[in-house]
């Protein structure tokens, strides 16, 4: 199913299994604008198992006249205080010959809506510090920095470590 939006041409869809090759186009260019591309490790296997089969995360695509031009992927989290399911976005990208013409704003007006149908409480995502377009561009949409949270991660061996304390 295809969702019109306001921009001429510019069409949203849910991914599909048949998309997993897209999908992984669209991280690693991601990642190489992040300057992250090493740490891609993501096959079209995982994502299909991770997506499709468990479906641990969902997938928008923007086309533009057809074309696959943006995506994001995002989850379920939950606020404990609000006490209501919230949508956190992993990841958007817009190709760089599209940017400017509003796609990024409507990808992020479909997922507010849709954190309203589902009665989520937030829309939440990170962006890295030195992003300063999209740290504008996330402020210009009424976004605020949690300037008192600081997001920690384990994985590799410090997750592994953690995980036999529990043995």
């Amino acid at each position: 199913m295809h969702f019109t939006t306001n921009l001429e041409g510019l069409q949203i869809r849910f991914a599909e299994e048949k998309d997993i090759s897209l999908v992984l186009s669209f991280i690693k260019e991601l990642a190489d604008y992040e300057k992250m591309s090493n740490e891609v490790v993501a096959t079209e296997d995982i994502l299909k198992k991770n997506l499709f089969d468990q479906k641990m995360a969902e997938v928008i695509i923007a086309e533009y006249y057809g074309k696959p031009v943006a995506f994001a992927l995002f989850f379920h989290n939950f606020s404990t205080f609000l006490g209501r399911p919230g949508i956190y976005l992993e990841d958007l990208y817009v190709k760089p010959e599209m940017r400017g013409k509003g796609i990024g704003t409507v990808l992020l007006s479909f997922l507010a809506k849709l954190a309203e149908e589902r009665e989520c409480g937030r829309l939440e995502w990170a962006c890295l510090n030195w992003n300063e377009p999209s740290i504008k561009f996330y402020r210009g949409l009424g976004a605020v920095p949690m300037d008192k949270w600081t997001v920690y991660r384990v994985h590799e061996d410090a997750l592994r470590n953690l995980a036999s304390k529990y043995d």
